[in-house]
């Protein structure tokens, strides 16, 4: 169905959709090759919400030569109007002969009829090329597509013997500056931050991304003034927060979560109260769902282990990151979660473990949780 050229194009629309990944959100990011006799005529991808999209790109750089031509694109052209007008009208205006994409778009406004509209036009339009690995850049935005919440992102740093602090509450630094730079890149690839006022009284914690402080392959790509910062989305049930924390010194998103409104924090501060559960405190399912309304695909959270606990217990992980150093902390430190008391094997949270590799003296583990 597909040849070796197919795969070859289509892996270049690939490259070019990663390209999008930290500034396209709540889009997906998308890359687009157009090809004339297996010749690049011209390419494109996503860069930003509300921008053009990647077949707009390819078009303007193919000009009068992408009549006649193959589109790969890593997603399915749209069909409706949004911000900017329909993709799939755009390729039949131009005169392509064939568009290949690698999967289905899973939002419901589309979902199947960009290929529709392309083959009602005369032109061959195909799917299914290298579909996973289009899926795995936009697992967020096809989360939020399939179940209205985003996808829950849990980051944990521990010693060897599973500890995130000393008893006193001393943790910098558990891991090294690699496993460190590592959390930049995700919180830079995650639309929201999620922790709680402990963690942000604890640490003085700012809980931004630092330019600084990625990895030096990317700070090339993303210039600093192209950085997208994530929704810092803080729960503070009790009001414990003033404006005089590092949290609120950077202009940048804030949602905070509380018992009450009282106002005063910075402009960047939205205030925000939820329907609580029978023990008082912020209903976590609720949460997500006001963040999926508000076009939030990624959530990637920094908590301590109630937090953290709570949300596992619920089934509202889909994935963890531990980042672990070889060291030993002992048993009165503090561990990664608060869990009940389990009566039977049945009852524990079980894990697939997705890939694990060396970050400098630290090993990071990703896994996905089995809800």
């Amino acid at each position: 169905m597909f040849s070796q050229q197919d795969a070859r194009w289509m892996a270049r629309a690939l490259e070019l959709a990663r390209l999008g990944r930290f500034t396209t959100s709540p889009n997906p990011a998308v890359g687009c090759v157009l090809v004339q006799d297996d010749e690049l005529v011209g390419e494109g991808f996503h860069q930003q919400a509300g921008g053009p999209h990647a077949e707009v790109f390819a078009l303007r750089e193919a000009g009068h030569r992408a009549r006649g031509a193959t589109a790969y694109v890593t997603l399915e052209p749209c069909s409706h109007h949004g911000r900017t007008p329909p993709c799939a009208q755009g390729l039949i205006d131009a005169g392509v002969a064939r568009v290949v994409a690698a999967m289905v778009d899973p939002n419901p406004q589309v979902a199947g009829r960009g290929l529709s509209m392309l083959r009602d036009a005369g032109i061959q339009a195909q799917h299914g090329l290298m579909a996973a690995e289009a899926a795995r850049l936009n697992t967020g935005f096809i989360h939020r597509m399939q179940t209205g919440r985003p996808r829950v992102t849990v980051k944990l740093a521990s010693s060897l013997d599973g500890r995130t602090a000393l008893a006193n509450g001393q943790s910098k630094w558990i891991t090294g500056p690699d496993a460190r730079r590592d959390v930049q890149k995700h919180r830079a690839l995650s639309c929201a931050l999620l922790s709680g006022a402990d963690t942000v009284l604890t640490d003085n914690a700012s809980l931004n991304v630092r330019w600084q402080e990625l990895p030096v392959s990317l700070c090339g790509d993303y210039p600093q003034d192209r950085l997208r910062q994530p929704l810092r989305v803080i729960i503070d049930g009790q009001n414990r927060l003033t404006p005089d924390l590092a949290l609120f010194n950077i202009p940048s998103p804030i949602l905070l979560i509380r018992g009450a409104v009282t106002g005063g924090l910075p402009k960047w501060v939205e205030e925000c109260s939820l329907p609580r559960g029978e023990d008082g405190k912020v209903r976590l399912d609720a949460l997500l769902d006001e963040l999926g309304r508000r076009q939030i695909n990624s959530l990637w959270v920094e908590a301590g282990a109630r937090l953290c606990g709570a949300l596992l217990t619920q089934g509202l992980v889909d994935e963890l990151i531990l980042y672990q150093a070889p060291k030993l902390m002992g048993h009165p430190a503090r561990g990664l979660f608060e869990l009940p008391e389990f009566e039977a094997m049945a009852q524990v949270p079980e894990l697939s473990f997705s890939d694990c590799r060396r970050l400098g003296p630290d090993i990071k583990i990703t896994a996905k949780v089995k809800n």
